[in-house]
């Protein structure tokens, strides 16, 4: 590992202020299979990328920016762009080093590509993140407007290749502050012509999955169950209400907000509620006697320190990149005889509900709406029988199946304008973008 990747992020936008480096690129080259930095200081990153097995999938171009004013370090990954723009939301989080700001930003960019082929949208897949402890403090309204405004900009400057949306850290207003400065932006309020908020539509498709999973293993409907919800903020709230509504019968909780479980309580009077206020990284949850375990919280909380508490037979959450090793973990939920949905396969209804702002809204869209039936043979519920069929079938993970899958989907080209997000980069990367800003 490189000294800079070692780095936390606020170091690294130093070492980078020092160099007189306020943006640079890693563009992968398919004539030299090999990554392109766009200056020596950063070259160690593009050798580490490289050498990323696990993470980096010939990503098509990672663009980084010191923002000038608020001093954020603000980045944009693009992995797949075959079916369209690179699409995803901008997460605003913590990260201890370079390394670890990387890591997210290749695998949520890879699982977006995954996501948006099983969904049949006509989109690639990219990711934004921003890391907190860097620049400017956000806590005041006008810094985090510059923050965001400043990330419309780096969009624009990207010209497309990549489109943003709403994710961990950043809300519907701040995505109004984006689109204050760029077109490419989903996500926005309804009141500037968006979708809004994308996380109810998330919460109707995760159950749309447990269904699936539920009727594959002969056990019925969500009547009656217990299902257990890390998380309980904006996807793990509404999934708790539409579970009420299927007649779930208990609800096992945990947040690191305690504002979120009072919220809940009051969203749910007389509920059978077991809501538990936990540390950041806290996953006794899992050992919690339940049907179902649904992670909404963050990532990478799936491995070998966690599989064996689980307690429940079903895994289905909206959390992207649940598994901390997918090449290994969904083996131990196997194992185990846990039946695991991957995330990517079952969240896709948020990036669903504002993909295609541009094309206007109804008020009970049918485009939308047939994702969360049973008679589309690519809806949420469908699909996931389709995966689970296979994965009984073969012998393979229900993970692995729907990798592949969304692999062969994801190389399909955009019928209009084919692979041209890769011409972009392309094209970024000799005009010198990096200079340029």
């Amino acid at each position: 590992m490189t000294n800079i990747a070692r780095m936390p992020p606020k170091e690294f936008c130093a070492f980078l202020q020092d160099k007189g480096i306020r943006c640079f690129f890693l563009v992968w080259n398919e004539e030299e299979q090999r990554v392109r930095a766009s200056q020596r200081e950063v070259e160690p990153l593009a050798r580490l990328l490289e050498q990323e097995r696990r993470d980096f999938d010939r990503h098509e171009g990672v663009f980084v920016q010191v923002a000038p004013e608020s001093g954020t370090l603000q980045g944009a990954f693009v992995h797949r762009t075959c079916r369209g723009q690179a699409a995803g939301g901008v997460r605003f989080w913590t990260y201890d080093t370079v390394l670890d700001y990387l890591r997210d930003g290749l695998r949520l960019a890879k699982g977006m590509t995954q996501k948006n082929a099983l969904a049949g949208l006509w989109w690639g897949g990219g990711k934004g993140v921003m890391a907190r402890g860097t620049g400017i403090d956000p806590s005041s309204a006008a810094a985090r407007r510059r923050i965001y405004e400043e990330y419309g900009e780096f969009m624009s400057s990207l010209r497309g290749c990549y489109v943003t949306a709403e994710d961990v850290g950043t809300s519907v207003e701040d995505m109004a502050a984006i689109f204050s400065r760029t077109r490419f932006t989903t996500c926005i309020p309804e009141r500037l012509g968006g979708s809004g908020n994308p996380s109810v539509p998330t919460a109707r498709g995760v159950v749309r999955g447990m269904e699936a999973a539920l009727r594959h293993l002969g056990l019925g409907t969500l009547a009656g169950k217990t299902v257990a919800i890390q998380g309980i903020g904006h996807v793990g709230a509404p999934l708790a209400l539409y579970l009420r509504e299927k007649g779930v019968a208990r609800i096992i909780g945990s947040d690191v907000d305690p504002a979120r479980a009072d919220e809940l309580r009051r969203l749910l009077p007389g509920a059978d509620l077991d809501l538990r206020i936990v540390k950041r990284g806290d996953c006794s949850l899992f050992s919690a006697p339940a049907d179902i375990l649904s992670p909404n919280a963050t990532g990478a909380v799936l491995g070998p320190a966690t599989i064996p508490a689980i307690a429940a037979r079903i895994v289905c959450g909206a959390a992207n990149n649940q598994l901390e090793d997918p090449e290994r973990d969904d083996r131990l939920l196997q194992e185990r005889g846990i039946l695991y949905l991957p995330d990517f396969l079952v969240n896709r209804m948020g990036i669903v509900n504002c993909a295609d702002e541009q094309s206007g809204s109804l008020e009970h869209d049918p485009a939308f709406e047939r994702h969360l039936g049973d008679e589309w043979e690519n809806s949420v519920f469908n699909l996931s029988l389709e995966v689970l069929a296979e994965a009984r079938k073969s012998g393979r993970t229900p993970h692995r199946v729907a990798v592949e899958m969304a692999d062969r989907r994801s190389f399909e080209l955009n019928p209009i304008f084919g692979h041209r997000s890769a011409a972009i980069i392309r094209d970024l990367a000799q005009s010198d973008w990096a200079a340029a800003r």
